[in-house]
């Protein structure tokens, strides 16, 4: 996707700190954090939420969740504990639509969450 920012970011044309990075997927530290260590995991392949996520994506997306648990340990928040958010659609809070799971960790988080 042309104006897809996570693409962009994908494809090198805009600039993020990488953290992670194999053929499937995408690690980068939030611009924005909301805690000590907030980083997002993506897929390469656009799709824009899990609604749209195609059959078959069931694999990549645990590698998502199974890479965001060992970077947590490396960023040594994996004892301490760590959350992985995954919105979906607008009243989510879904901003850029390219799915995308937050991993978030270093301070205590509270609940409800928002």
């Amino acid at each position: 996707m042309d104006n897809c920012l996570f693409c962009r970011i994908v494809n090198k044309e805009i600039q993020a700190k990488i953290v992670y990075e194999d053929g499937k997927m995408l690690a980068f530290e939030d611009i924005r954090p909301q805690a000590p260590v907030h980083l997002l995991l993506i897929p390469k392949p656009h799709f824009a939420s899990l609604n749209e996520a195609p059959e078959g994506a069931e694999t990549l997306l645990g590698e998502l969740l199974f890479r965001a648990r060992e970077i947590a340990h490396e960023r040594g928040i994996g004892a301490s504990g760590y959350r992985i958010v995954l919105n979906t659609a607008r009243d989510s809070g879904q901003e850029v639509f390219h799915i995308h799971f937050h991993l978030l960790g270093g301070r205590r988080m509270e609940w409800p969450p928002g």
